[in-house]
């Protein structure tokens, strides 16, 4: 455990966007990202909307169509990384949460099979993490659209008798999920943009029309500091495995600060890759063992797993990696 001096680094965007239908999301997602330069990649859930800006600048696409699974996501997410994109545009995010084959579809189905909700959720959260690591790790800018829902509060009115009251737009995707961003920006339906987050303080108390002029502030912002650290160096891009140049972590003592919730979940994973590779599902193991991500729980899940299994999980990885 080490003291040191806060210093403030070069960053990679992490940038939300929550609006309803028509509000101008990809619009304003493509022209942020062109103010950012480079090569510019969009993942299209939007069945095809997103060739339709193709007069705004030149982008690539790659469409997911339903089911709309967390892996799709991370297999478009490190393609785009792969092929050398400066700029990641996720459009939309909402489907991985809600839409067909997403992660609450997800759950439903494993609950009306019989399974417990909450264990449903020890499987479903697992899954929600690694999406969320596979964009907060990216060395790409990424922005990432969602779509939005008015929100109620209930509050007693003077009669005292419970009734809504509207509090603003909020994204549709799991609770929270705003809170990973580095700026989160509402977009209303005269498509003026407002902050609802924003680390940057580029944008507190404005309300504005995004344009290209938008990233090119934001990146003037996240290129002053020292240089960033290279995490390439520290872990794989598929997030299982530490580079071979570095000395690689005992497992003993992994996991012994964690809470006995979060070892639970990370048990589980382990007995649900257990039971995926008992029944012949190679591919369905490997997903679940690349779905954790964040910092030593890839170790504590691999500490649980026959060594046979391990060593199958690295030769398919490794497969994958050949066939791209």
């Amino acid at each position: 455990m080490e003291i040191r001096k806060a210093e403030r680094k070069k960053a990679k965007l992490r940038l939300g966007i929550a609006a309803p239908s028509g509000a101008g999301k990809t619009y304003s997602a493509l022209l942020m990202a062109f103010g950012l330069g480079g090569k510019v990649g969009l993942i299209d859930t939007e069945h095809g909307s997103g060739d339709l800006y193709a007069h705004l600048g030149e982008y690539d696409v790659i469409s997911i169509e339903s089911p709309y699974t967390v892996s799709k996501y991370c297999q478009a997410i490190r393609a785009f990384e792969n092929a050398g994109y400066n700029t990641i545009i996720i459009d939309s995010l909402t489907h991985a949460w809600a839409g067909e084959g997403g992660l609450l579809d997800k759950q439903g189905k494993m609950a009306d099979r019989g399974t417990n909700s909450f264990a449903a959720w020890r499987t479903i959260t697992p899954e929600h993490n690694a999406l969320v690591d596979a964009m907060l790790q990216s060395q790409c800018h990424v922005i990432a659209t969602m779509r939005a829902k008015q929100e109620y509060v209930l509050e007693a009115n003077d009669k005292g008798k419970q009734q809504p009251r509207k509090v603003g737009m909020a994204p549709v995707q799991r609770e929270g999920m705003e809170y990973e961003f580095t700026v989160m920006l509402d977009i209303d339906m005269h498509h003026i943009a407002s902050a609802s987050k924003d680390r940057t303080s580029l944008f507190d108390g404005r309300f504005f029309k995004i344009d290209e002029a938008t990233g090119t502030e934001l990146l003037a912002w996240l290129e002053t500091g020292a240089p960033a650290p290279d995490v390439n160096r520290v872990i794989k891009r598929d997030g299982t495995n530490f580079d071979h140049s570095l000395k690689r972590p005992a497992l003993e003592g992994i996991g012994d600060d964690f809470t006995p919730e979060r070892k639970q979940i990370l048990d589980q994973v382990a007995k649900n890759i257990v039971d995926l590779f008992n029944g012949d599902d190679l591919i369905g193991a490997y997903e679940e063992y690349t779905s954790v991500r964040e910092g030593d729980e890839p170790l504590y899940v691999r500490k649980q797993l026959p060594s046979h299994i391990k060593t199958k999980l690295r030769n398919q990885g490794e497969s994958l990696k050949a066939a791209a």
